[in-house]
């Protein structure tokens, strides 16, 4: 349980308490923009993988705070096939949220697909598939894996604004403006209409494959059938 304590504040941190403030300005200015970029994409691989070793090692350990109903299994199912209908459309959509990507604010359909849901697709997507599994596993190992991610997608959301923002100023405030962080506040205020063809229709034939796939194949990957079979 140690292990996967100090991992996730470790991921927490490096995400919000560097990533997300002025230590990062001061790093870069220090190593450069590259070397920073190497050495966090690093951090993060070595803590998510430690991450989820130490929920393999503590899984059956500590208490149980809750038991999902006999009807849960099939509600987290249904919030995972919604997360991945967010996430690989999102990462396959440019955005200016995206790393490396802020010069889509340039071009005219900026604000284009899944963009007009949400401006961060990947993170609401994370953050749907984090609160399914942590509605479904109420044990301490799956409440601090499970909701370490929760946290730092809906933070995650707040730190990329707060950044781009003072990175870009007046263009990706125009940005905002016409978007919602929330999903589908902005369709549901009248600031953007829901054009679903324009996410791209093999965007979402993807999605559905591999959230079938993931679903058919969750004992073999994880341990935990997410289909009960015969």
């Amino acid at each position: 349980m140690t292990l996967l304590i100090a991992a996730a504040l470790f991921f927490l941190a490096i995400h919000l308490l560097i990533s997300g403030t002025a230590i990062r300005g001061g790093l870069v200015r220090v190593i450069g923009e590259g070397p920073y970029m190497g050495l966090f994409t690093l951090a993060s691989f070595a803590g998510l993988g430690a991450l989820i070793w130490g929920y393999i090692q503590a899984r059956g350990l500590g208490e149980v705070y809750w038991q999902a109903p006999d009807w849960g299994r099939h509600l987290q199912m249904a919030v995972t096939l919604l997360a991945f209908l967010l996430i690989v459309p999102g990462l396959t959509t440019p955005n200016p949220t995206s790393v490396k990507q802020e010069g889509v604010l340039d071009k005219p359909d900026a604000v284009k697909g899944m963009v007009r849901i949400t401006r961060h697709p990947f993170l609401w997507g994370v953050a749907l598939w984090a609160a399914g599994h942590l509605f479904l596993n109420g044990d301490t190992p799956s409440v601090i894996l499970f909701g370490t991610m929760l946290l730092l997608a809906i933070f995650g959301t707040v730190s990329i604004d707060a950044k781009r923002r003072k990175a870009l100023g007046e263009s990706y405030a125009a940005f905002t403006a016409k978007t919602s962080n929330v999903p589908f506040a902005a369709i549901l205020t009248g600031k953007q209409p829901l054009k679903i063809g324009e996410i791209g229709w093999w965007r979402i034939a993807l999605a559905l494959v591999l959230w079938g796939l993931t679903a058919w194949f969750h004992g073999a990957m994880f341990g935990v059938a997410a289909i009960q079979r015969g």
